[in-house]
């Protein structure tokens, strides 16, 4: 198989007929529900799943729901209501703070982090980053906690085992509860939830369990980021959702998700998991990406680790005879 620079592109406009075409199925007959409920952010993913399921079924019959909360950036509402206004969708904002001050979410993360920056608090912002970065050299998987104080002077430190995990918990209880309001409105509507994880997410884990990662169907989890840009431009997604950074919007300090979880930007990522894929022998993804073959190597082994590492996400509840 010959590896080219062209080598992720697609047919968007085919694609996305054929998509649509197994949304309408699979809601319709499947799933045997009315219509579909999609969590939308103004990020490119959710709204080009809303954009297919809307093609597939009828922009009436498709409800978006704006989950923000005190941390999120406001660009994400305003994006998410452009892109409903362009489509002809109906909308529902829900502020999921409240909520998530109940189950402690805010206190129990922070708690964590002074525990690394004792100084953090009121006024203070704060990201997650991944150190590993294959294309500049070979490390570890581990995260940094990087805080800002009202001042604008910025401190990060390696997280400790514990205190990661006790942050990333925390967090995660942002992911859960939208999940949890996602399915209030698709259960009292009769509607299927849509995932709007794309491959990258959910094949390197970067999804939360029974959070974003919970859905009745997902209609763009076999495709590349790549291919995902290729598929909005074919489809009646707003320009300034295409040309936006893909964030996390989970913290108070906005963190890019090469920055926070790939390490590598998707212009490498996608298309030497593609040549991973299909036995591409890492020299020949080199000349091609203009990148040493040492790199390429370590972004195929990143991306062997974090498939590897993240496999208990995507396994199903273990039963007594397993």
């Amino acid at each position: 198989m010959e590896f080219h620079k062209d080598v992720m592109k697609i047919d968007a406009g085919k694609t996305a007929e054929e998509i649509a075409a197994v949304i309408k199925r699979q809601v319709r007959q499947d799933l045997k529900r009315a219509g579909v409920v999609v969590g939308i952010s103004g990020g490119i993913d959710s709204s080009v799943v809303v954009a297919l399921c809307a093609k597939a079924l009828g922009p009436e019959n498709v409800l978006g729901i704006m989950l923000p909360e005190k941390e999120s950036a406001p660009d994400s509402r305003n994006l998410a209501q452009e892109l409903a206004d362009q489509i002809g969708i109906k909308t529902i904002v829900n502020n999921i703070s409240p909520s998530l001050e109940g189950f402690g979410c805010y206190d129990m993360r922070d708690e964590a982090i002074r525990r690394v920056f004792p100084e953090y608090g009121k006024g203070y912002n704060v990201k997650i980053t991944i150190a590993s970065k294959p294309l500049e050299k070979a490390s570890l998987n581990f995260f940094n906690v990087v805080i800002e104080d009202p001042d604008g002077n910025i401190k990060s430190k390696r997280l400790p085992r514990n205190e990661y995990l006790q942050i990333v918990a925390a967090s995660n209880l942002k992911q859960r509860s939208r999940m949890t309001h996602l399915y209030y409105h698709a259960e009292r509507l009769n509607y299927a939830v849509a995932g709007t994880g794309q491959k990258d997410e959910h094949e390197l884990g970067f999804f939360v369990k029974y959070g974003d990662g919970g859905a009745d169907f997902k209609p763009i989890a076999h495709l590349f980021k790549l291919q995902v840009f290729q598929l909005a431009e074919a489809l009646p997604v707003p320009k300034e959702i295409i040309s936006r950074t893909p964030t996390t919007d989970t913290y108070s300090s906005e963190v890019d998700q090469t920055e926070f979880f790939y390490g590598s930007p998707f212009e490498v990522l996608d298309p030497c998991w593609y040549a991973l894929e299909n036995n591409i022998p890492a020299d020949e993804v080199a000349k091609v990406l203009k990148l040493s073959t040492e790199q390429v190597e370590r972004v195929f082994k990143d991306i062997q680790q974090k498939i590897r590492g993240t496999n208990y996400l995507r396994s199903e509840p273990l039963h007594f005879n397993q």
